[in-house]
């Protein structure tokens, strides 16, 4: 059997949409329509240049092209059959479909932080994960910018969920919407959260813009994806999120 083109460009067009109806609706608010009536309120004052636009959304094309090619392998009939998807949602019932979606998003934010990390060893650093830090002050279109090797790394978490949790075919759909829509946010270079979230209960606890966007500027700590979890828990949050925070959320135009 050949290469089934149709089915590969019907998962491309399916990712990419979602990448480009998000990070451009975004990306055409806060940097285009209201660029100069909120630019007060960007967390790295100072603006990207139309190359660092231009260089994340090829490399997020490029990842786009790996994710879909992903999908294709896991839906290949000499695969499928051993992968843990099911069709039918009473199968299992309704009770276990939505039980599923936290734990989608505690092994993924887990799975993310000790990657990601492992991605900032200086031997794996600058042949990986530089591309993405090329992007010192992130757009969302840097959601998706990554190098071909960490674009695998990245989609390889889809492969542990499809054999290891039992899946409905919907499960990721509705997850990775979830999913592209918090990381456009957390690379939009504006904090959307209000200002005494981050030291809420639970804001404590939750990842912000404020805290990924430092970590792009400074390249060390802030490893989370969802949660501050892991970060807070092996003492990777950098000592000054707190008070960037509040700087950035406290501001007055």
């Amino acid at each position: 059997m050949g290469f089934n083109w149709q089915f590969f460009f019907t998962a491309f067009y399916r990712i990419g949409t979602r990448y480009y109806i998000i990070a451009g609706l975004l990306f055409l608010v806060f940097y285009i329509l209201k660029k100069k009536k909120w630019h007060y309120k960007k967390i790295q004052l100072r603006d990207a240049k139309t190359i660092d636009f231009l260089r994340e959304i090829l490399f997020s094309t490029s990842t786009i092209l790996i994710f879909s090619l992903f999908i294709y392998i896991l839906y290949l009939p000499s695969v499928a059959p051993y992968t843990t998807r099911y069709l039918n949602i009473s199968d299992r019932g309704w009770l276990y479909y939505f039980a599923v979606f936290p734990l989608l998003f505690l092994v993924h934010d887990a799975y993310f932080y000790w990657f990601h990390r492992l991605m900032h060893h200086p031997r794996l650093f600058k042949h990986i994960h530089l591309v993405h830090h090329k992007s010192t002050n992130p757009s969302p279109w840097a959601a998706y910018a990554f190098h071909p090797l960490e674009a695998i790394i990245e989609q390889g978490i889809i492969f542990l969920f499809y054999f290891t949790i039992p899946i409905h075919i919907t499960h990721l759909i509705f997850f990775f919407l979830f999913s592209i829509i918090y990381n456009a946010y957390g690379h939009l270079g504006y904090e959307l959260y209000s200002r005494k979230f981050s030291k809420s209960k639970i804001g404590r606890w939750v990842n912000t813009s404020v805290n990924h966007n430092q970590h792009h500027q400074y390249f060390k700590g802030n490893y989370g994806l969802y949660l501050l979890f892991w970060d807070r828990m092996m003492g990777t949050i950098r000592e000054d999120y707190d008070q960037q925070f509040e700087e950035v959320t406290n501001r007055k135009n």
